[in-house]
């Protein structure tokens, strides 16, 4: 077998992850807090039956849920707000964060805003121009209603369009955070340019913005990656001093690439399936895919396969197979060998197919709906 590689050395930041993700140590890392049984509890006595994210603890880690769902328990008004970078067209690891927000919506009966932040990439990548980011802001914005938001409490932001709805909250943060804070935050240094300095602030924005808007505190959930926990830790820093509540968070953890480690990421687009591909694309790019099977059928027969560090069997997980009792299966006929990755890539790209032939026809029909979701 040759000698064991190292681990690559775990990253995760605002701006990039790599390597092999240490969940347990990223919640030591970032202070934040394992989600308890009570807190599952709690969410599926109010939905009437605990979401697939939550049994499998896919959102695994929050700060602050416990308090959130006691300020809906009490009758006070709860909000959402999560968002997306629009550098390029979306993939299934973005839409996992999005049908557990619509879950919560549905759920807490609460207004989503959305924050596309097309200047944020703008600033962040030179191969970008602006107009760019903004033309993806409103193809990604698809893909959003496609996952079935409730239009009248969906409110899709893009900071460049709608600056006039952000700039005057990101004055009041901007003026309560320091330079060094923001350079410690981020890791910034003296090449990095100004906009990104500043930009922190205008992120900010949607965790007070439907507060400021209906005139009284609401308290707000984001359900995002944990790469974005960074921003939020800002954020609380400020909130009270500007007169409103603390952010509530819920971090969930990142669906692999087709690769061998990390998450699915838009710049290797070999290991990662997008929205818009043609199905039998996907198809092709699951059949190249890295699993934890045996190099070759006969072993594989003999001893077994790893669905741990499997990603095929990481799609069945996170987001294309609901029922427990199925992903066991599939499961136990891949440790025992029973069956082989061949076929297993075979059986996942029929049903990633199916999924986008659907996913598709609603994403065009959402052409049609655009302007209901934007914020008025």
């Amino acid at each position: 077998m040759g000698e064991k590689k190292e681990k690559e050395e775990m990253v995760v930041t605002a701006w990039k992850v790599s390597g092999e993700i240490d969940y347990n140590k990223l919640v030591e890392q970032f202070g934040t807090k394992h989600v308890t049984q009570d807190i599952l509890d709690r969410m599926e006595k109010k939905a009437g039956f605990l979401h697939t994210q939550l049994r499998r603890r896919v959102f695994f880690s929050h700060r602050d849920i416990d308090w959130w769902l006691d300020t809906y328990d009490r009758g006070e008004p709860v909000g959402l707000y999560t968002g997306r970078g629009p550098s390029g067209p979306v993939h299934l690891g973005h839409l996992l964060p999005w049908f557990f927000t619509k879950h919560l919506q549905d759920v807490y009966d609460a207004d989503l805003y959305f924050q596309m932040t097309d200047d944020e990439k703008f600033l962040l990548h030179d191969h970008l121009t602006l107009d760019e980011t903004i033309g993806y802001t409103y193809d990604n914005a698809l893909d959003l209603i496609a996952v079935g938001l409730d239009a009248e409490k969906t409110h899709i932001i893009s900071d460049t369009d709608n600056i006039d709805h952000l700039y005057r909250i990101g004055l009041e943060v901007a003026k309560k955070v320091t330079y060094s804070t923001i350079k410690a935050v981020f890791g910034l240094n003296d090449s990095d340019n100004i906009g990104i300095i500043f930009y922190p602030a205008i992120q900010a924005v949607p965790c007070f913005i439907q507060s400021a808007r209906e005139g009284r505190k609401v308290a707000v959930l984001i359900p995002a990656a944990i790469d974005q926990d960074p921003y939020w830790r800002m954020t609380r820093d400020v909130a009270e001093r500007l007169g409103y509540y603390k952010p509530a968070q819920m971090h969930a953890k990142f669906l692999p690439g087709l690769g061998k480690g990390g998450k699915m990421s838009a710049s290797q687009p070999e290991t990662a399936i997008f929205t818009i591909d043609p199905p039998e694309l996907a198809e092709e790019k699951i059949m190249g895919a890295f699993t934890g099977g045996q190099p070759t059928v006969r072993e594989q027969r003999e001893k077994g396969g790893n669905p741990e560090v499997c990603s095929i069997y990481a799609y069945y997980f996170f987001l294309l197979e609901e029922d427990d009792a199925k992903l066991v299966e599939l499961e136990n006929e891949c440790r025992s060998g029973a069956m082989v990755c061949g076929d297993c890539k075979a059986r996942l790209g029929k049903v990633v197919s199916s999924f986008l032939v659907d996913f598709q026809r609603k994403r065009e029909k959402a052409k049609d709906r655009l302007e209901e979701y934007l914020i008025k």
